[in-house]
């Protein structure tokens, strides 16, 4: 029986994706900075850009579309998370459809939540939240319960080690958004590529484009990719019996 997302994927496959510094010394008679600053005003501005970027992380997102279109989901402040940017949900989920009846997702590295509770705010029968942190499972515990979100489950496990006990072939679309700058989405892509039907998607999220080759050992081939500032996102497709990108 052809699942949900490789009809979908089917209908959907002829659609393509979419301070200057100034280092001239002040005048001696400029006391207000020191002469470090002046001697490297790139370190003093590497270091503002830290902080805008920091200050630049919010505190909570919102859910875009479906049931619970608007609703504000914590994120909080926790190492290396850092939740998908709106733009690039919008993306997502219309490369994937608007509606997501009956699917069966997996959002991996969980964090927020935000791309789980996407999902299934869309119509999708059942979402995994797989997180290890305590201090997020909890949030996304009390965010499920405030939803009434009854085709959520929250899993309090390592990710990869949830994947690699999961039943074969089993889910619609696993999403992989690991901390930034890890070394994870390797070894997750490979994961997350044995537990999707055959036609089913992974979603990548990183700052860096995936590696083909680890994307053909996995036997997934690539289907949408798009770019959102320091931000690589992709959808990939579960090949025809994992065959890889060169089957029919």
């Amino acid at each position: 029986m052809k699942s949900r997302a490789a009809a979908k994927a089917t209908v959907g496959a002829g659609r393509s994706p979419s301070a200057r510094t100034d280092s001239r010394s002040s005048p001696s008679g400029d006391s207000g900075r020191s002469s470090a600053a002046r001697a490297d005003p790139g370190r003093s501005a590497a270091r503002s850009g830290l902080r805008d970027s920091a200050a630049a992380l919010p505190n909570e997102v919102r859910v875009i579309g479906g049931a619970w279109k608007r609703s504000k989901l914590p994120v909080a402040d926790r190492p290396g998370l850092r939740p998908t940017p709106d733009r690039v949900r919008v993306t997502l989920f219309n490369w994937l459809g608007q509606t997501l009846d009956g699917w069966r997702c997996v959002d991996a590295f969980a964090g927020s939540g935000a791309l789980g509770f996407e999902a299934a705010s869309r119509g999708a029968a059942e979402v995994v939240l797989i997180e290890r942190d305590p201090v997020l499972v909890a949030s996304l515990a009390a965010t499920r319960q405030r939803l009434n979100a009854e085709t959520v489950r929250v899993e309090r496990a390592d990710a990869l080690q949830w994947m690699a006990r999961a039943p074969a072939a089993s889910f619609d679309v696993v999403f992989l958004d690991p901390p930034f700058d890890s070394p994870l989405l390797a070894p997750a892509l490979a994961a997350a590529a044995r537990i999707v039907v055959d036609g089913g998607f992974v979603y990548a999220e990183g700052p860096t484009p995936v590696d083909p080759a680890e994307m053909a050992v996995a036997g997934l081939v690539p289907w949408r990719a798009d770019r959102a500032g320091a931000v690589h996102f992709e959808l990939l497709r579960r090949a025809p019996n994992g065959a890889g990108p060169n089957a029919a």
